[in-house]
């Protein structure tokens, strides 16, 4: 039996993400809230937590990392690169 995509909820953080974009990072708001963030080439990821608006840097993150983030913004002090944000 094929998974389709009508077998996942469309809300709730748990789901899996049904879509993709490359960023490039800037301190503005990406007009979504990932689900999880692709970094494909290590460093410091620095960004704004969608629940708290917190800034925070999650140092040495490892190239081909899938990170399980809300966040709303991936701010220019990032050193990490090739990242996917996935809503």
């Amino acid at each position: 039996m094929a998974i389709e995509e009508g077998d996942f909820a469309t809300s709730g953080a748990v789901n899996p993400g049904a879509d993709a974009v490359a960023i490039t990072p800037a301190d503005a708001d990406l007009g979504i809230r990932t689900r999880a963030v692709y970094v494909g080439t290590g460093g410091d990821l620095v960004v704004k937590m969608a629940a708290s608006g917190n800034i925070v840097t999650f140092p040495n993150v490892v190239a081909g990392s899938l990170l399980p983030l809300r966040v709303t913004q991936i701010r220019a002090a990032t050193s990490a690169s090739n990242i996917v944000a996935v809503w």
